[in-house]
């Protein structure tokens, strides 16, 4: 992953100054997945094939339980946690009538982050507590290296740890609708 300031030399960015929704809007269409962290652009490699199987099974599991009511949907696509925040979970879910033309302009139901070696410290730190921040209900980790999962929720304004499963463990959940995962079968 690459972090770059305001003080990088791209075209039309501010200098030394924190990037905002707007900034992140001027950037062209290059097929590469940019998101904004506190101002900080942040651009992130392709994912590799195992990083896109555990997102597929995972989509598929979460769809099928999901109310007609909710859209499930995968990066990219901007999730506006603040104007100078604009995210892109690898899965989302939230209430169709809440999505704009071009994202969601609000915290999800539920974000969801599929660990990589170049996403594992900024999902695991700066996103988790950004989605906290913002009000995310629902906030999952996936680790296809040990396979593992891990599920928190928002509690009196902070995330609770609410399940952790392993392997060929079963991880339960109620929120945002009931689920169980077994990180095992999420691995091709």
């Amino acid at each position: 992953m690459i972090a770059m300031t305001a003080a990088a030399t791209e075209p039309g960015l501010p200098y030394r100054r924190p990037l905002t929704r707007e900034h992140l809007r001027a950037i062209p269409d290059d097929g590469h997945r940019y998101e904004l962290i506190d101002g900080v652009l942040l651009v992130t490699p392709a994912p590799s094939p195992q990083h896109q199987v555990v997102l597929a099974k995972l989509f598929r599991l979460v769809e099928a339980a999901a109310s007609d009511d909710l859209y499930v949907l995968f990066a990219p696509l901007d999730v506006v946690l603040a104007d100078d925040t604009v995210v892109q979970p690898d899965l989302l879910v939230a209430p169709k009538a809440r999505f704009t033309d071009r994202e969601l302009p609000a915290a999800p139901l539920l974000a969801v982050e599929v660990l990589s070696p170049h996403t594992r410290r900024i999902d695991l730190g700066l996103k988790r507590l950004r989605y906290e921040a913002a009000g995310c209900p629902s906030y999952w980790v996936v680790d296809p290296e040990v396979p593992s999962i891990s599920a928190w929720e928002l509690r009196g304004g902070t995330y609770e740890l609410v399940g952790e499963a392993k392997a060929d463990e079963s991880l339960e959940v109620a929120k945002p609708f009931p689920l169980v995962i077994v990180p095992a079968r999420l691995i091709d």
